[in-house]
């Protein structure tokens, strides 16, 4: 792929029909690792980016994150999509002018998420919410671009898993104009059937929260789209994590055995 029109074109291939794994690298690094395996689009996950620069999720700025997104994208010869939390803005035009500078990076699709940030977990008013989807709908459009657009709703991972609320909210997201829509936390098979059905024939994306999951399963319910969010970054971490704790506290090293050989890691690289 030459651009990032190309890369959209593709992206929205994906989306027409089957089922794909979009994991999400943190850095260039491990973009590189998953291209190289494979995977036919990446996403960025705010959670891990925010690690890299040490700061807790949801605290970048819209400069930092803009930076991480033109790195990426650049990095890679495949989609990627952009979380772009909830659009760095309340209102919806300042949602609609930070899209419009995303849609500048290279990416080939991002998400808006209806989350206000607080640590209540609360939700932006139904209305304001949909507003804010609408906005960064147009803003696409006006970009010329064609960038694909998730909406997610958040309420089950906010502490307010109300499954006909987030329906109500999926489906007044995709008659403002979302492409794809997105209820991270839901789990079970008639959470994501009901999901599926109700904003049919859009495509679902389906965040990986049980380790019993598997893409066949999710597939077979109708899943388009399934992501990992910070679960990559943060296996990483636990390795990095346990062998400091050991030398930390016990002066030993039995954490490297097993690493993966520097040979190994230079052909991921080549």
């Amino acid at each position: 792929m030459n651009g990032q029109r190309d890369r959209i074109e593709a992206f929205r291939t994906l989306h027409a029909s089957g089922c794909f794994v979009i994991p999400n690298p943190w850095d260039v690094g491990s973009a590189h690792v998953l291209a190289h395996l494979g995977f036919k689009a990446l996403a960025s996950t705010s959670a891990g980016f925010a690690w890299t620069i040490g700061r807790p999720d949801n605290k970048v700025t819209l400069d930092d994150v803009l930076a991480h997104l033109r790195t990426i994208a650049a990095a890679v010869d495949i989609p990627v999509n952009a979380d772009f939390e909830a659009g760095f803005a309340d209102d919806p035009n300042g949602v609609a002018t930070n899209v419009t500078q995303a849609t500048a990076t290279g990416i080939a699709g991002l998400s808006i998420e209806d989350s206000i940030g607080s640590p209540d977990g609360a939700l932006y008013d139904f209305e304001l919410a949909v507003d804010r989807i609408r906005a960064a709908r147009h803003a696409i459009d006006d970009s010329g671009t064609g960038v694909l657009l998730t909406a997610r709703s958040e309420g089950f991972i906010r502490g307010r898993p109300d499954l006909p609320e987030t329906i109500r909210r999926l489906t007044a997201f995709a008659e403002a104009g979302a492409d794809c829509l997105y209820a991270p936390g839901i789990k079970t098979d008639e959470q994501i059937s009901a999901i599926v059905q109700a904003v049919a024939p859009k495509p679902v994306n389906v965040l990986v929260v049980a380790d019993s999951m598997t893409v066949d399963g999710l597939a077979a319910l109708g899943v388009r789209r399934v992501s990992v969010g910070g679960s990559l970054a943060r296996t990483a971490w636990t390795g990095f994590l346990r062998a400091a704790r050991e030398i930390a506290e016990k002066g030993t090293f039995t954490s490297f055995g097993g690493a993966v050989a520097v040979p190994e890691m230079n052909r991921l690289f080549t």
